[in-house]
């Protein structure tokens, strides 16, 4: 089984070696996400997916400590990534 962190980094992976990939991932983060390894992600689950440049950056915090039980428990399943 992958944890969260090895989906994370082949769909980075991917993106940077498939171009095609990167504008279908960029323009339909879930669907690609989900297509691609083969997992169902949560309709109340929001993906968003930023390229970055070198005059952006990108911080991702952790979760809210206030998230509702399914929230945490697909956190812990590996299906959130932040990006």
């Amino acid at each position: 089984m992958r944890t969260g962190d090895d989906m994370l980094q082949h769909i980075v992976e991917k993106s940077a070696l498939d171009a095609d990939f990167r504008q279908q991932l960029l323009a339909h983060p879930k669907s690609t996400i989900s297509e691609e390894l083969g997992i169902s992600i949560p309709e109340s689950m929001a993906i968003e997916v930023h390229e970055s440049d070198m005059q952006t950056v990108h911080l991702a915090l952790p979760p809210d400590p206030t998230m509702s039980e399914e929230q945490l428990e697909a956190i812990s399943a590996g299906l959130c990534c932040c990006w």
